[in-house]
């Protein structure tokens, strides 16, 4: 919605404008705005558009997560690096449905970009290992496969891990 630099300016002028809250003694007001100040400082580091496609896809809703992502016109000065990640870890989940290419494309730009959650890396790197897997590359599948498994603390991708070196081993 706002440029990310705004949001901090944003974040700054209700900080001063609680402290000069507090200069005239009205204590309760300085509080309020200096606790509402965290919500463009929260805004500068999780983009909310960011954020609302990621509550799209949970609700596997393809076309209002592109929707929410098309409000994000420059994503390379609109949002910081790891936002950037995440916003092609997005496109990539999105179009991994339907054109692996570009999918590939930009999961090796969230990878490279860095993502902050382990089990979003372990996703991506899995994803590209199906790519890798496609293309009768196996002994890229089977690195990433690995990469994937020691990301995946909890177990969660267990039995995709399981059953895609199990396609491996017929190729």
């Amino acid at each position: 919605m706002f440029h990310r630099n705004i949001k901090l300016i944003i974040a700054g002028l209700i900080i001063a404008t609680g402290i000069w809250q507090f200069t005239e003694s009205n204590i309760g007001n300085g509080i309020f705005l200096i606790l509402l100040s965290a919500i463009p400082i929260f805004l500068y580091f999780k983009n909310e558009f960011i954020l609302l496609a990621f509550l799209k896809l949970r609700k596997q809703d393809f076309e209002g997560a592109k929707k929410w992502l098309a409000y994000i016109k420059n994503p390379e000065t609109a949002l910081v690096q790891k936002q950037q990640g995440y916003f092609n870890y997005l496109h990539g989940i999105m179009l991994s449905q339907t054109n692996i290419n570009q999918a590939e494309k930009y999961f090796k730009k969230a990878i490279e970009l860095g993502l902050s959650m382990d089990m979003d890396l372990a996703v991506a790197k899995l994803n590209l290992a199906g790519v890798a897997m496609t293309r009768r590359r196996k002994l890229e599948a089977t690195s990433l496969l690995n990469e994937a498994k020691k990301l995946d603390k909890q177990n969660m991708l267990k039995d995709q891990i399981v059953m895609m070196k199990e396609q491996m081993k017929k190729i």
